[in-house]
Parts: C-alpha cells; structure tokens; sequence
C-alpha cells in the first residue's frame, strides 16, 4: 500500500497558500502509480471559516486518489464537518471528529487530537474510547493512526510545548496492540521520523511552511520560502513502513 502524506495546509484565501496547495495536487496527480490514499493531518484551514473548507473540498477532490483528512488547531470542527466532509450538522458539532476508513486491507484511523482555542493537542475521553473499541473491532487486522499532534518529543524548544499532552493515555493504549505498526502526525512543518510507545511515528513537512530547528540560519519560526513537502508511506505486507520525504519544487 502506498499512502502519501500532506499536512499543514493553512488555506486562507491568500495567492501564496493557494499556489503551494496547487502545486502539491498536482505533483501528486503527476505521479506514475495512484496512491492508495492521501492523508491530510489537519490544519487544513488557517481560520477555520467556511469559505476556506470549501476551497479545501475543491482542491482534495481534484486528488486522482481518495483524500482522508482529520482536524488540527487552526480548524473549526463545526464548519470543518459541514463545509468539508459534507455532513448536516445533526448530532453535536463540537465533538471530536473521529473516522475510521478501510483502504488495501488496513484501517486508516483519522483521529481528532485538537482542543478548540488551544494550539497543543489532547485526545478527550470520547476519542480514547472511540480509539479502543475501532482498535478492539479490527480484530488484528493492521491499523494505522494518523492525528494533527506529535506525541512525542522532535527536539524543537516550541514545538515540543504545543504536542500532544496525554500522549501516555495514547501509549497506555496502543501497549501489546501488534498490529499497528506505525504512527501518522503533522503539526510541526517539519519532516520527522522518531519512535513512540515503541513504533515509528511519521511526521509530514508542511505544505504552507517549514519551520526552522534551532541549528539552521535565517530569520524567523518559520521558512515561508522553502518548498512543500510530501511523505511517501510504504507499507508492507508484514507490517513494515518505509518512508521517503520528498519536497515539491
């Protein structure tokens, strides 16, 4: 199965977040073998106002392969649910927005980690237990996580206080689970790969920016002029993933 990864879109209307969403959708249509997914880890939004959920559906359905997103810090969950994935409202629109999609014999779990007005994640109670029992119902079958909040440390001094803050209840969770064999999150505008509860975790580059790590030069959090980026997940038959990162010039 191969999945591509993008995240960190902040689409708000602008010329600048437009193009680089552009040019991504359309490195990805370009390339000779269709995904089997894209996984969209939130911040899909820069205000979370409908009109920039609807220019995000435009866009993801012009995707040549299935796009499954989920939340982040900057979205709104209300217009997210009813501007971007179409639904009526019914029901609380606040909850967390939690989806389970079964794609070439895995379950891609797209969890909410958000806390409305918040810029660091949690999973609430209702997600954990939403968690456990998609986990429990698969029976064995291969799982793979993706939410907007690294859980674990990416040696950032900001980044690192803005993750997720009960990523011990995640890892209480996911302890003696076998088939999940790695971790999806975005956030960071940054690649990173890293270890978490004993698994990969994968973090995408952002599509809008790259943040800076303490040790390289320049001005600024952020390098608004280095390229998108893209993560190529690669998963096994046996469970493995590989994965390559790759920029969009």
């Amino acid at each position: 199965m191969l999945l591509a990864h993008i995240s960190d879109l902040h689409l708000d209307g602008t010329e600048r977040a437009t193009e680089r969403a552009v040019r991504v959708v359309r490195y990805l249509n370009g390339l000779s073998r269709r995904p089997d997914a894209v996984l969209v880890t939130g911040d899909i939004a820069d205000h979370g106002a409908p009109e920039e959920y609807a220019q995000a559906a435009e866009l993801l359905a012009g995707l040549r392969a299935p796009a499954y997103t989920c939340p982040g810090n900057h979205d709104d969950r209300a217009a997210y649910r009813k501007v971007l994935l179409g639904e009526d409202g019914a029901g609380d629109p606040g909850a967390a927005v939690n989806r389970v999609h079964h794609v070439a014999g895995h379950a891609l779990l797209m969890c909410d980690s958000t806390i409305p007005g918040e810029d660091a994640g949690r999973f609430d109670a209702r997600t954990l237990d939403w968690l456990e029992r998609t986990l429990d119902d698969l029976d064995g079958a291969p799982a793979l996580p993706a939410f907007h909040h690294p859980p674990a440390a990416l040696r950032h001094p900001v980044l690192d206080g803005m993750n997720l803050l009960n990523a011990d209840d995640l890892a209480r969770l996911l302890a003696g689970r076998r088939n999940v064999p790695a971790l999806f999150a975005g956030h960071a505008h940054t690649p990173a790969a890293t270890v978490f509860a004993g698994r990969p975790l994968l973090v995408a580059p952002g599509v809008v920016s790259t943040v800076r790590m303490p040790w390289e030069a320049g001005e600024g959090f952020t390098d608004r002029a280095a390229p998108p980026g893209v993560a190529f997940h690669v998963v096994d038959e046996d469970g493995g993933v590989t994965t390559h990162f790759r920029v969009v010039a």
